[in-house]
């Protein structure tokens, strides 16, 4: 048995986080699916390697030869990785122009794992609000866990901490979704409360910065102290 993962990044640097953080998750899935007797073909795109291609297509409709590689690989994928820097609140232009030029149909199903990257925390709800609702729209089947890294969370040896268990975590239900539809694989691993797991607020956040994240029970009382 043999599954294909795919890694589609939208970052535009050299090298980019983006590109660092899919491929690190690729790896944690191709490593998962091996301890499961699976053998994994792991390919990174990176998208900025084809931007011109992706421009031609959506002036023209017509994909070059070497886009049109790339989008057989992503449609053909059993696994997409999709990975993509926070810019302006959003997705890249790049990494959007290049889903609009899929057939809409093509990720219908498909396991997708969900990551973005950006210069800070304040955007990780990005992947929910930018993101997830475009795969939605395609009918992919996206996995409940999602990967954001802000620039402190890569360490000298990649990813540590919290994201590292959350790449972990998602590679176990890429392993559950697949052995769902095949009824051979199954994880070794109870995924428990995705809580547990869910990025902690900072003990040092500012109640008087309106920018900073703060828990509920710390914003009722705020509100109830304004009303005073």
């Amino acid at each position: 048995m043999s599954k294909s993962i795919v890694v589609i990044s939208g970052g535009l640097g050299s090298p980019s986080s983006s590109s660092m953080l899919g491929h690190q998750i690729g790896q944690n899935i191709a490593a998962k699916l091996s301890s499961a007797g699976v053998q994994a073909d792991l390919s990174n795109i990176e998208l900025r390697e084809h931007a011109s291609e992706i421009t031609n297509n959506m002036l023209t409709g017509f994909a070059a030869p070497s886009l049109q590689r790339v989008i057989d690989a992503v449609t053909s994928a059993d696994v997409l990785v999709a990975v993509t820097p926070v810019f302006t609140a959003s997705v890249s232009g790049l990494f959007k122009s290049f889903l609009d030029i899929l057939d809409p149909k093509s990720l219908d199903g498909k396991p997708v794992v969900l990551a973005a990257t950006a210069g800070t925390q304040r955007h990780q709800l990005a992947i929910d609000y930018a993101m997830r609702p475009i795969f939605s729209y395609l009918r992919a089947n996206i996995m409940p866990t999602t990967v954001f890294a802000a620039s402190e969370d890569f360490g000298g040896q990649g990813l540590a901490g919290t994201l590292a268990e959350r790449a972990r975590r998602v590679a176990d239900e890429v392993l559950l979704t697949l052995g769902a539809s095949n009824g051979r694989l199954q994880a070794d691993t109870d995924l428990g409360d995705t809580r547990s797991i869910a990025p902690s607020v900072s003990e040092n956040a500012d109640p008087n910065d309106e920018l900073t994240s703060l828990p509920f029970e710390a914003l009722l009382a705020n509100v109830k102290a304004a009303g005073r």
